[in-house]
């Protein structure tokens, strides 16, 4: 962190959506420090959220611990947390990793439901001096209240929880900052309704502001995703009023050239550790699990199984595209799952009608739906995949003419009736409509949380006669 000084100019320096690119650290820190080096400077160094990625091995082997050293080592100034933090760790597990952190966690808008405070790892907003101005921090995420309930947490209306922290600190502060995990539309919509933010960093959408964009006094600005750009805002008092004035910003491209030895250093000892904690066996298996994302494979109906037991529910539907790899026979480690199925998803329970069920499973058997390229809410895998099913037989004729390939569908023998409803297991992902479609229809959604589909992988592979009942086909072919 930089000690306090009266420059007539402060530089706010900015990364949001890292998702633990670790890669890209070493190079950032060292621009970063390029920045510092400038003369009649002051840096403010701000992170916006998701740097951890539980789909990287760095922060899976670590919880987080080889994150916080690099945001310790680079000297970050505050940050806010992103919904990869705040939902794919426990409280208990998030307050663990930054309790070794050396700056403020700012956001307004989560509370725990036992206390009605915040975490006592996370501050509501915070009053900082830097380059003789005081700045008003202040900070929030993406509010996803179903999912932090489960956790134990709050998720407030972000502009609720925004507007009273800038009202708190407006007469306090020279310069108000908004350290936005909330995404480019919600940006705008609070630089238009609630008065007194002079900046607006984002991220969540990951959306790209090469320069700020002013919406009436207020500048919005964010640096895209996974490190590739470093975002830099130029603030300077007025001559004749004394007053801060955004002058100007820009996002400066991460390409290749010198990186912090420090920083390198530190994320390749908590690589090894992370692999070396992971390497764990977990299971033995006397068979090869191959998956397939056109057709359906042993992998996939495990995965399949495994969200059916865990659910309780009469049938489960998943899709092929969680996992990356075959798995091999012999000894598994959690390093082997998690690379196989780095995604940090949650099963879920719903409701769901027999002629959604019907339409999806008819969706799966098209090409360009099953290998279509797909991104977002955890999905860490490259395509969509083809639905395995489990509780479930379905016959078709690959030969048929789209959405007349099924010729009948049954759950334990009786044909799926378009009118009824099924309890059925899947993944919290398909409720936010991406993939299939239709699985958002969804009713009564239960999400179970924190356990990752990998992790109930582990179990069904522990489960006796489960990779034996995952050789059992649910799809039929039949010509007709």
């Amino acid at each position: 962190m930089q000690p306090e000084t009266d420059q007539e100019t402060l530089t706010i320096v900015f990364t949001n959506d890292l998702h633990s690119h670790f890669g890209a650290m070493g190079r950032i820190a060292a621009m970063v420090d390029n920045q510092r080096a400038q003369p009649h400077t002051s840096v403010l160094l701000l992170d916006i959220g998701d740097h951890m990625d539980r789909a990287a091995v760095e922060t899976e082997g670590t919880m987080g611990q080889a994150n916080v050293d690099v945001l310790n080592l680079t000297g970050y100034d505050a940050i806010t947390i992103g919904n990869n933090e705040g939902l794919t760790f426990t409280p208990e597990l998030l307050g663990r990793a930054y309790a070794g952190l050396a700056c403020p966690v700012i956001c307004g808008n989560i509370r725990e439901t036992a206390t009605g405070q915040p975490p006592e790892w996370m501050k509501e907003h915070l009053i900082i001096r830097r380059g003789g101005l005081t700045i008003g921090l202040v900070g929030a995420t993406a509010s996803y209240p179903a999912f932090y309930r489960l956790l134990g947490l709050e998720a407030l209306d972000p502009k609720v929880a925004i507007a009273a922290s800038v009202r708190k600190l407006r007469e306090q502060a020279d310069l108000i900052v908004v350290l936005s995990h909330l995404g480019l539309p919600m940006d705008r919509e609070l630089a238009e309704t609630v008065p007194g933010i002079d900046l607006i960093i984002g991220g969540h959408t990951h959306h790209l502001l090469e320069e700020p964009l002013f919406v009436g006094t207020t500048a919005i600005t964010a640096a895209g995703k996974f490190g590739r750009y470093l975002g830099t805002v130029t603030v300077r008092k007025d001559p004749a009023s004394g007053k801060p004035v955004i002058a100007g910003g820009r996002c400066i491209p991460v390409e290749a050239g010198a990186e912090s030895s420090s920083v390198v250093n530190a994320i390749a000892i908590h690589r090894k550790a992370a692999k070396r904690r992971l390497n764990r066996t977990v299971a033995v298996t006397e068979r090869e699990l191959p998956v397939r994302y056109d057709a359906e494979s042993a992998f996939g109906n495990l995965l399949a199984q495994a969200v059916r037991r865990y659910t309780g529910s009469e049938l489960a539907i998943v899709n092929s595209g969680q996992l990356l790899a075959d798995l091999p026979a012999g000894e598994i480690s959690e390093g082997m799952l998690h690379e196989r199925c780095p995604s940090p998803i949650n099963p879920c329970r719903m409701a769901l009608s027999g002629e959604d069920i019907l339409y999806s499973l008819e969706e799966s058997l098209l090409v360009d739906i099953n290998t279509k390229a797909i991104s977002g809410f955890g999905f860490r895998g490259k395509v969509l995949g083809g639905i395995c099913v489990d509780g479930m037989e379905i016959v078709h004729d690959p030969a048929g003419r789209p959405f007349h390939k099924i010729i009948r569908a049954s759950v334990q023998g009786v044909p799926i009736s378009p009118e009824k409803t099924y309890i059925v297991g899947t993944l919290d992902m398909f409720t936010f409509g991406i993939g299939y479609e239709r699985l958002k229809n969804g009713e009564d959604l239960q999400y179970l949380l924190p356990d990752f589909i990998r992790d109930l992988l582990k179990t069904e592979l522990q489960t006796a006669g489960a990779v034996e009942n995952c050789f059992l086909p649910r799809w039929k072919i039949d010509r007709v």
